[in-house]
């Protein structure tokens, strides 16, 4: 594993699936200077050990992106090391071990009686593996910033407690729209097995999880910026331009044309269809829960989340 320093800014798009991350991640792929990986946090899984299929269509092992990527970041994938990350990430990339982390952070040292000293090892060993695979991506990439998309606060957090540069980019959709998406039908466009699928109340309670991690991300010290999915397709070009300045490059977005992107193959592991999407695609706002969620769910959704639903903008009448 190489040791250089480190040098591309790393990009964080935290929130819970289905709340545009992954749209996001493809416009901002288009941005000179920014590289969009996917989510890594899915790398070792999806990528090294199933091989499922990069966002350019071609399997990850026989990608020429990813198999430079792997060759200057650890000398090449194996499942060896796929299976080492894996088994690190379930030492200490978990939701309930976000108040540790935080505390950690708040500490500014390694090691606290919440904390034992061979975890803090393990966070460590687990950063350093995702800080050499986002320096290796943009050297290949010749991109200064790579996007992660991986949205787990609980990943965030390691990164951010174990010492790596991370700007983290809160996605938030009405959790009405977000649960009727995690209820339906969805079929894995890689292998054509179904997603998975989620009861609104259970959506509910990851919906809060997710972004109250990001909530106290914030407290923690970490930038964060807020882009919520509805002001992403109704006002692209402003969303876009005024997040790119807070990442701290030129807004060049001449890739977006009215309502419209035309998006480019992306080097993305993991994630929803779009990933795969080329050429132009329509920004417009998915409304389709307004019509199909049945009033019982969201009702049901208003009542779990109806404080952080406020707070985003998000009319909270049980409607």
């Amino acid at each position: 594993m190489s040791d250089s320093p480190s040098s591309a800014r790393v990009v964080f798009l935290g929130g819970l699936g289905r709340s545009g991350t992954t749209l996001l991640e493809r416009l901002l792929g288009e941005v000179p200077g920014i590289a969009p990986l996917g989510e890594v946090a899915h790398l070792w899984s999806r990528g090294v050990l199933a091989n499922e299929d990069c966002g350019c269509e071609e399997p990850f092992g026989t990608c020429p992106f990813w198999r430079e990527v792997g060759a200057r970041a650890f000398g090449g994938w194996s499942p060896e090391l796929a299976g080492r990350v894996i088994a690190l990430g379930r030492r200490v990339d978990r939701t309930r071990h976000i108040p540790a982390l935080a505390q950690l952070m708040a500490d500014g040292r390694t090691g606290t009686p919440c904390w034992p000293s061979r975890r803090t090892a393990a966070l460590g060993e687990y950063a350093a593996a995702h800080r050499r695979l986002y320096d290796a991506a943009g050297e290949v990439a010749g991109c200064p910033v790579v996007v992660d998309s991986s949205k787990h606060a609980s990943l965030a957090f390691c990164l951010a407690a174990a010492g790596v540069d991370v700007h983290v980019v809160h996605v938030v959709r009405d959790p009405r729209a977000v649960a009727h998406s995690w209820h339906r039908r969805v079929v894995r466009p890689e292998n054509g097995s179904p997603m998975t699928r989620w009861s609104p109340a259970r959506t509910s309670v990851h919906w809060l999880a997710q972004n109250l991690g990001i909530e106290l991300l914030a407290r923690g010290g970490v930038p964060v910026t807020r882009v919520r999915y509805e002001d992403l397709v109704q006002a692209p070009a402003d969303t876009l331009g005024h997040l790119t300045a807070r990442i701290g490059l030129p807004a060049r977005l001449d890739f977006l044309t009215g309502g419209e992107a035309l998006l480019s193959r992306a080097h993305t592991v993991a994630g929803n269809p779009v990933r795969f999407t080329v050429g132009p695609i329509g920004l417009v706002p998915d409304e389709a829960w307004r019509a199909s969620a049945p009033a019982l769910h969201r009702r049901l959704v208003t009542a779990l989340t109806w404080p952080l639903m406020i707070k985003y903008g998000y009319r909270g009448r049980l409607v």
